[in-house]
């Protein structure tokens, strides 16, 4: 069905999660597109419901009751329950929209030859569909063939995808990856009689050959390999292919979804997909290199768009999937340590009184702060997962360099020379925060301090969040009218927070004691110094528009135009003013807890934020 934007005036959207489904009712105003209406109920997909529809049905009758519009028509068995939009606007909708994560969301296993090269290949091609990777598998990954079939066995993957060998080369592991998957025979998570979903995008000499060998067990679509040469990558195929399983084997066998699907002429979109998709298209629209976290309850997503070497823009997807806010905040504490978090934190606590407050958000994962000292510690907890999925998602961020070269299987397992770091942060321009905790923070300067520390900002980089979590309702949107979704997204989804300024300089460039980084002056509102060991705020600087010039004291300082470079940018400052960042990178915090507790109160007062506990 082709759908006319321009005829569009009230658009519904959903977004199907794994815990709630959340409703937006976009439409088109006298100044413009605008987001009107918001509902939510709980996810209804799981027992004893187990109708997806039933949560849906929920939220859209809560932005009926608070609107006062009238959006369903009576009970019917056939065809959408949505009123159409009548001559006056005042009820029923144009166009049915849905993304979906429910049900653990799209969940795949990769399969490919060089963990360094086709595995990983593999794994952004995963990845940028909106999918959750269980388990990349590849030929030098060091385990016996018997605990891949046992692990293959157990996580009955939604979809495989099996990558392996550059055109025209490497065809005999590949063939023994497709020979384990036969053996293994998994069953997929829905459906007890469909047959497995696999993709192949891999040497196309042998595709023929892995289709036979899994046709007992699997349906096999076959496409254009994920890396044709060394140093060439092509994702989209891929992607494509993920979609189109997704909805015939995933979504369709999901429960209550063939009726959800029926209710829109557009395909459902897999959630993380669908905020990827706006990331990218807003980068290309601004021309910024941007950076962009989603931080859940079970899992933390990071997406980036930076330019490689060749000035082309590359678009990277990761999820961490064991860090989180609430059912995975014991993986946050594992991963990172109980100093780690306690090192953020404007007040002394016990490693017990710490264990003990994260358990129960564990077992009580809807639950909010209700103390002072319970939101310091959820922002501490925030402040690592990003760090730490920001590391995973550089591990994956990568440049391919170098050229073809003709090579045995044993010249590959090592490629590292042909691989560089897209991501850059004296080259990031915008930082993109969303999820309960950055989105719902009390302040907002709450929110840009926790990415500042997290990400360990550098350069000049403006700070934004999601206010309401509408990226994934907007990137579906933006499949049908991307005029609309780029409007509401500027008005009512981003909103500009503050931008950092943080010097950066190589080691003995600056002493132990307090010196002049850089002077900082905006047009038409001043100009500050910036020094070594501080952190400070300018609030009088928000909302204020015109050239920022960083001028940097020395040739060793570097704020993002190369070291002793003026930085001259034109800005619009957001709503927290300007932060000035002057604790270096990395960031080191004192080891002694005491003395860490007094450098944490000092930060938190710059940023005039409150340090006293209720109970002092």
């Amino acid at each position: 069905m082709s759908i006319d934007p321009q005829k569009l005036r009230t658009v519904l959207v959903t977004d199907c999660g794994s815990t709630t489904t959340k409703a937006l009712l976009f439409q088109k105003t006298q100044q413009g597109w605008r987001q009107t209406q918001r509902g939510e109920a709980p996810t209804t997909v799981e027992a004893p419901v187990a109708d997806v529809t039933v949560g849906a049905v929920n939220a859209f009758t809560e932005i009926s009751e608070i609107s006062g519009r009238k959006l369903l028509a009576p009970a019917s068995e056939h065809g959408a329950p949505f009123l159409p939009n009548n001559a006056a606007d005042s009820e029923g909708i144009d166009l049915y929209l849905s993304t979906s994560s429910a049900g653990g969301g799209l969940q795949m296993m990769v399969t490919g030859v060089v963990r360094e090269m086709t595995t990983e290949s593999a794994q952004r091609a995963a990845l940028g569909a909106g999918a959750i990777v269980l388990d990349a598998i590849s030929a030098d990954d060091g385990r016996e063939d018997h605990e891949r079939i046992e692990r293959i066995r157990h996580l009955r993957p939604d979809i495989v995808l099996i990558t392996g060998g550059i055109d025209g080369g490497s065809s005999t592991h590949v063939i023994e990856m497709a020979e384990l998957l036969r053996a293994a025979s998994p069953r997929p998570r829905f459906g007890d009689t469909l047959r497995l979903p696999v993709i192949y995008a891999g040497n196309n000499l042998v595709a023929e050959d892995v289709r036979e060998i899994l046709a007992p067990i699997a349906d096999v679509s076959v496409v254009a390999n994920v890396r044709p040469e060394i140093n060439r990558e092509q994702l989209i195929p891929a992607r494509e292919a993920i979609h189109e399983f997704f909805l015939s084997h995933v979504m369709s066998h999901s429960p209550g979804y063939g009726k959800l699907l029926s209710w829109s002429p557009w395909p459902v979109m897999p959630t993380p997909a669908a905020v990827g998709d706006m990331v990218l298209s807003y980068a290309r629209d601004s021309g910024q290199q941007v950076l962009c976290a989603d931080i859940g309850g079970a899992t933390t997503d990071v997406f980036s768009v930076f330019r490689d070497r060749g000035g082309q823009e590359v678009f990277t997807r990761t999820v961490s999937a064991n860090l989180g806010m609430s059912y995975s905040m014991a993986n946050v504490l594992v991963e990172a340590g109980s100093a780690s978090i306690r090192r953020w934190i404007p007040a002394e606590i016990s490693e017990s009184d710490l264990r003990d407050r994260l358990r129960n958000k564990m077992i009580r994962p809807t639950s909010i702060p209700q103390t002072i000292e319970d939101l310091w510690l959820e922002q501490a907890v925030c402040r690592e997962a990003l760090r730490l999925s920001l590391s995973h998602h550089r591990s994956l961020a990568v440049g391919l360099s170098g050229v073809r070269q003709e090579r045995g299987i044993s010249d590959l397992f090592s490629q590292s020379e042909n691989r560089y770091q897209l991501v850059d942060p004296l080259k990031l321009d915008l930082v993109i925060g969303s999820g309960g905790v950055l989105s719902h923070a009390p302040r907002r300067i709450e929110a840009a301090m926790m990415m500042l520390d997290g990400f360990e900002l550098q350069g000049v980089t403006q700070i934004a969040v999601d206010s309401i979590f509408m990226l994934p309702h907007l990137g579906v949107l933006a499949a049908v009218h991307p005029q609309a979704a780029k409007e509401i997204f500027l008005h009512d989804c981003l909103v500009n927070v503050a931008h950092a300024i943080v010097p950066v300089w190589r080691p003995r460039a600056v002493s132990n004691r307090e010196v002049l980084l850089a002077t900082v002056s905006l047009a038409g509102c001043g100009t500050w110094q910036l020094f070594s060991g501080r952190l400070q705020a300018v609030f009088e600087a928000a909302g204020v528009s015109g050239e920022l010039v960083v001028v940097p004291a020395d040739r060793g300082i570097d704020v993002g135009a190369g070291p002793g470079g003026t930085l001259r940018r034109e800005v619009k400052i957001g709503e927290c003013g300007l932060i000035l960042d002057g604790r270096g990178r990395p960031l080191v915090l004192p080891e002694d807890p005491k003395l860490c507790v007094s450098k944490q109160q000092e930060s938190y007062r710059a940023l005039g934020l409150e340090v006293r506990a209720k109970h002092e």
